[in-house]
This record gives C-alpha cells, sequence and structure tokens, in this order.
C-alpha cells in the first residue's frame, strides 16, 4: 500500500493514451453523461446531497495532493500555490457547489472546463501511472472540475450568457496579468507562463516562448467560444420564426 504514495514509483509509468489513460477518461465521459442525463432527473434533496458529496470529494482530494507533496519535501509557493487553473478551480468548485454561486459558474464553465480538459487529455503527472495516488488524484480532480460545473446546469438550470463570455475573457486576461506578476516576484511559473511545462502538452507544438503564450491566448478564446456554441444554437433555434410557430 505504501507504495501507491512513494515518491520513487516502481509502478506502470503513465503512457499518454495508454489502455489506463483511455479507461480514465471512459470514466469521467460516463459520469459527466449521467450528469447530463439521469442526473437531472434527481430530487432538490438528492441534488443537494450529490453537490455536497461532490464537494467533499474534492475537498478530500485537493488536501490529499497537497499533504503528498508536503510529506515528500516538494510542497512550495514556487509550485502548490492555488493559482494553477485547475488548482484554483478546484477549489472554486467546491465553493461553487456550496453556495450555488452562478458568478463563479460563469467562470467555472469556460476556464475550468477548458483547463480540466486538457489536463485530462495530458496529464502533469510525470511517470506516476496506474494504480499510484497521483495518477488517481489527477484525474479525480480534473474530472470533478468538469462534473461541477456540469452539475450546475443540470441541477441547478444554470447556463452561460454572452454577458458571461465577455466577463470571462476579461477576467481570465486579468488573471492571467497578475500571476504574470507573482511569477516575477516568485521564480514561479504557474499557468506555464514563464515556461512550458516538463511533460507531453498541447504547448509543445505551439512554438517557443513566448510566442506559445499568444497562441494560449487564441486556443483560450476558441475554447470559449465552442463552449459556449450549444447554448447559441439553443437560442437562435428558439428565436427561429419555425420553432416560434410551433
Amino acid at each position: 500500500m505504501d507504495a501507491l504514495f512513494a515518491f520513487h514509483w516502481n509502478g506502470p509509468p503513465f503512457i499518454l493514451f495508454s489502455p489506463p489513460h483511455l479507461i480514465a477518461l471512459t470514466c469521467v465521459v460516463l459520469a459527466c453523461l449521467w450528469v447530463l442525463g439521469p442526473g437531472r432527473r434527481l430530487s432538490p434533496t438528492a441534488g443537494r446531497i450529490w453537490r455536497y458529496t461532490l464537494a467533499g470529494i474534492l475537498t478530500v482530494n485537493e488536501i490529499a495532493y497537497n499533504v503528498w507533496f508536503w510529506v515528500h519535501g516538494l510542497w512550495s509557493i514556487q509550485y502548490m500555490l492555488p493559482l494553477h487553473l485547475c488548482m484554483l478551480f478546484t477549489w472554486l468548485s467546491v465553493i461553487m457547489l456550496l453556495t450555488r454561486s452562478y458568478r463563479i459558474f460563469e467562470f467555472a464553465y469556460f476556464m475550468g472546463i477548458g483547463g480540466a480538459i486538457q489536463a485530462l487529455l495530458t496529464p502533469d503527472i510525470g511517470v506516476y501511472g496506474f494504480p499510484h495516488f497521483r495518477a488517481f488524484q489527477s484525474f479525480i480532480s480534473h474530472g470533478g472540475i468538469v462534473l461541477a460545473a456540469l452539475s450546475m446546469i443540470a441541477l441547478e438550470g444554470y447556463r452561460p450568457t454572452w454577458r458571461s463570455v465577455g466577463r470571462v475573457i476579461v477576467g481570465a486576461n486579468l488573471y492571467m496579468a497578475a500571476v504574470g506578476v507573482v511569477n516575477w516576484l516568485l521564480g514561479s511559473n504557474y499557468l506555464f507562463l514563464a515556461h512550458k511545462p516538463y511533460t507531453p502538452s498541447l504547448l509543445d507544438i505551439l512554438g517557443p516562448w513566448p510566442f506559445y503564450i499568444i497562441w494560449m491566448e487564441v486556443i483560450g478564446l476558441i475554447t470559449i467560444f465552442v463552449l459556449y456554441l450549444p447554448f447559441a444554437i439553443t437560442d437562435l433555434r428558439q428565436r427561429s420564426p419555425i420553432t416560434a410557430s410551433k
């Protein structure tokens, strides 16, 4: 059992899109489909239990993540402050699930899901393959971020608007600027603004620093509009004269 939490891992290494990776992705997809399908029919009491349970899982998982780094002498303010997008939205998702905050939902839907999908497809977990703690922790964390935002849609009827898009674009750029200052002061690499991650990621094909940051902006905008597309299509259908006549 201790080996599953060890720093020096002698088990199977994590391999991108290997069978264990694909199984983990499938589990996340199935959970999301459940939330958007049968999950919509949960009673208010059952829905509240689901929100609180998911918030509890995310909280325990994130605390365990920090404890693991602390126990192995790896915790530092240069790496472990909740400033990376997914670390930030883990805690924001917990608050959103407990308080049903619509304003957090706007950012969690676009920035949280956008960042979590990237992390699910290209996890930054080094050699730690399944069944190591780090592998499970990563997929629970990032999968939970996606589930949290989708749960607010399914259970609370929340949805983003065009104003949400504008607020998220402005807010994301202000946040990036603030984190850039923190990186300069601490010598850190939050949001990977100082250099690319050491494990394979989408940034590897976006050119050298600082040009990949510009492409990050472009991809971020595309992601926002793609995530808003289902709602834009719904709005267009509702405004269609044909639909209205029915």
